[in-house]
């Protein structure tokens, strides 16, 4: 029945079809086909119509012909329908017909109660970090204004670009995506495409911010290998340190079209390497993983603190063998990382398709093989046939061959091996820290007059370990405060993804992204990262920046400031944003 409904639909009708089952009321067969459809129909509605895909194995055994026949001559005896019903019911059984789409399916479209929701919180932390488009603009619009462009703010977050620089438009049309002379309106959230004017979304892939990109890359890509000097202002740690950026492919045993081998998974890792103030130490005990983009917070260090700092950047560590001692960290963790990733990802797939595959030729196979030897016994007997055997024996030993050629696809497909880590660019990051120590050397901690050098930080922030102290005391506190809410933290500080803790709430079914400072009470002022606030400003309802005043190493509890912390989006330059501290305590609330 399924079948000829399907033929209805592929035949190209233009409007709705009604199709209905004729079953026979009243009938001892009908009540036991009525009960299956009904069945079919609850499953259908459970697993998205997905039912029909297993349909024939639901009565293997007991097929479904013999139980209405059953039902026709024994159907008057109520033991004997009470057990064909039984019979229907538990062939259509949910979970039954679940685990049969689970063995069958190459893709898992179904998944159980814990798989959705441990999915769902995954993307909510995805969304969270989403903070993509804000980057995409900010770089857009400074680089289209270098390249000779003019970008006018129209309508909230939407620009109108009169004209696109001749030499843009023809380096969009040398590498085969032609751009537009103009563009009325221009956006780069989705949110703002469908208003009048209509928007275009600038996005990866878009022709004009693919040639963008593409001129930038062949003018200054050489940067990345000449290195750069960078200041971390929310690091008060007196280390000098070096972000390199590596980039990793995972191959398997196929081949590209042209030859190539063919990368299954390409990904950017980031390695952190520190001083430690000795040259001849092993090299490998000061390299880090760095985090997803540690770059991001980061600002060019002006004349004056390269000029503080030249000496230790001439150290040895950072000037001698960098590249080698990275690349061997990388190719022990960060690759290996990686490939564990692949692999988990996707040998489970092959082998469930290597199954199928088996399982599927092998039954048409066999068909054809039995086909064969039917008709060559009937060609024997002298009968007339429509296909003779020699096809049939023919499509046996295509669909073989196939089998084999898809096997060995399968396992080259299996034979993931990673590619040596290849180092893209390094950067030397000046911490904070490093140079309020400098500075404070250099005057001898006052400049003449007697006042206190502008951009010391304060007391808690001139000690790192005291600092440390501090901010691990206000993390506890407020993991602590969660859990008496009966949430379930997880830290996430290590990861830089622009908040500290990642805290689920049962009752409300939804994560929360906490930043957690702690200060020491003569604090005055917060520092927030670009990476912080953009998140606040993306996960209004779900962000949550938490105060901690911390006093001879005991946390008080914490204050939680809800929602955006500021109304625009830092500017390109911007990589951090300095709050006064007794101004957000007054927004601030008990948690709740």
């Amino acid at each position: 029945i399924e079948q000829r409904f399907g033929r209805i639909h592929r035949i190209g009708q233009k409007e709705v079809c009604h199709l209905w089952n004729i079953v026979a009321a009243d009938t001892r067969e009908g009540e036991v086909y009525a009960r299956l459809l009904e069945k079919l129909d609850a499953a259908r509605q459970a697993l998205g119509g997905h039912v029909y895909d297993v349909l024939g194995e639901l009565f293997k055994g007991d097929a479904l012909k013999d139980l209405l026949i059953e039902a026709i001559r024994y159907g008057e005896r109520a033991e004997v329908r009470e057990r064909l019903l039984r019979q229907v019911d538990g062939a259509v059984d949910r979970d039954r017909v679940r685990d049969l789409l689970d063995r069958h399916a190459l893709t898992n479209d179904t998944l159980s109660q814990a798989q959705v929701g441990e999915l769902r919180l995954e993307m909510e932390r995805a969304e969270a970090q989403r903070l993509q488009p804000y980057h995409v603009q900010s770089f857009f619009i400074e680089a289209f204004k270098r390249l000779g462009g003019s970008v006018e703010a129209r309508e909230r977050e939407r620009w109108e670009i009169a004209r696109v620089p001749a030499r843009i438009l023809k380096h969009s049309r040398d590498i085969g995506a032609p751009a537009q002379p103009k563009y009325e309106r221009i956006c780069f959230d989705k949110a703002k495409i469908d208003r009048q004017p209509v928007a275009e979304f600038i996005c990866p892939g878009h022709p004009l911010l693919e040639a963008v990109i593409d001129i930038v890359c062949q003018e200054h890509g050489g940067l990345m290998q000449r290195g750069a000097v960078l200041v971390d202002d929310t690091d008060h740690d007196t280390r000098l340190s070096a972000v390199v950026l590596l980039q990793h492919d995972v191959r398997d045993g196929r081949s590209t079209g042209t030859g190539k081998p063919h990368v299954v998974s390409r990904k950017l890792q980031f390695a952190a390497v520190h001083d430690t103030g000795d040259d001849t130490g092993d090299d490998r005990d000061r390299v880090t993983d760095a985090g997803i983009a540690p770059h991001l917070d980061l600002r060019p260090a002006d004349p004056g603190e390269i000029a503080l700092t030249q000496d230790l950047l001439r150290r040895g560590w950072l000037t001698s063998d960098l590249e080698r001692s990275v690349t061997e960290f990388a190719t022990l963790e960060l690759a290996r990382r990686h490939v564990a990733e692949v692999e988990a990802r996707r040998l489970p797939a092959i082998d469930k398709v290597a199954r199928e595959v088996r399982a599927r030729l092998n039954t048409e196979i066999n068909h054809w093989d039995k086909r064969a030897a039917e008709l060559r016994e009937e060609e024997k007997a002298g009968r007339k046939t429509r296909l003779n055997w020699q096809n049939a024996q023919s499509r046996a030993d295509a669909l073989a061959e196939r089998l084999q050629r898809r096997l060995a696809q399968l396992e080259a497909e299996r034979l993931i091996v990673a590619q040596p880590p290849r180092m893209l660019g390094c950067m030397a990051v000046i911490p904070r820290g490093l140079l309020d120590m400098l500075e404070r050397r250099r005057l001898g901690g006052r400049v003449p007059g007697g006042t206190t050098v502008p951009g010391f930080a304060e007391d808690s922030a001139k000690d790192p370990t005291a600092r440390r102290r501090v901010e691990t005391a206000a993390m506890a506190a407020v993991m602590a405060a969660e859990r008496a809410l009966g949430n379930r933290p997880v830290d996430r500080s290590a990861d830089k993804v622009g908040y500290d803790i990642a805290s689920f709430d049962p009752r409300a079914d939804r994560s929360r992204f906490i930043e957690v400072k702690g200060r020491v009470e003569s604090a005055r002022t917060v520092m927030l990262t670009r990476q912080e606030v953009i998140t606040s400003l993306h996960e209004p309802d779900k962000f949550i920046l938490a105060l901690v005043t911390v006093e001879n190493g005991f946390a008080n509890a914490p204050r939680y400031v809800h929602g955006p912390l500021v109304e625009r989006r830092p500017s390109f330059p911007e990589t951090a944003i300095q709050f006064d501290l007794k101004h957000l305590l007054q927004r601030a609330k008990e948690p709740a």
